[in-house]
């Protein structure tokens, strides 16, 4: 779901079927280039839309950009390579939904 927070407001939905390719996947090297890869990064999700809709967006509120922030950057630094490879191993195993992700079959 993208929702708009300056211009005229919409909302679009889109429906489908998605998969992660993690930087371990051959289609990683072909995906990587068309997105600034962080530190922090661990997979890219590729969907393949079925169906798009439309609503009005009436209600949702304007928002002012004003510019990203370092926090991830900054925590990725302190955890180190090691760090962060314990920590995707203990915190994104699990989904929110209890279903085992693909970082756990890597990371185990």
């Amino acid at each position: 779901m993208f929702c708009a927070f300056d211009g005229p407001p919409n909302i679009l939905r889109m429906y489908g079927n998605g998969y992660t390719v993690m930087p371990e996947d051959a289609e990683w090297m072909f995906l990587s280039p068309y997105f600034d890869i962080q530190l922090g990064t661990r997979q890219i999700i590729v969907a393949d839309i079925t169906k798009v809709q439309t609503s009005c967006g009436y209600s949702v509120p304007l928002y002012d950009y004003t510019g990203e922030r370092d926090h991830m950057q900054k925590w990725v630094a302190n955890k180190g390579p090691e760090g962060l490879e314990t920590y995707k191993k203990e915190k994104n195993s699990i989904s929110i939904d209890g279903l085992q992700t693909r970082l756990a079959t890597i990371h185990t």
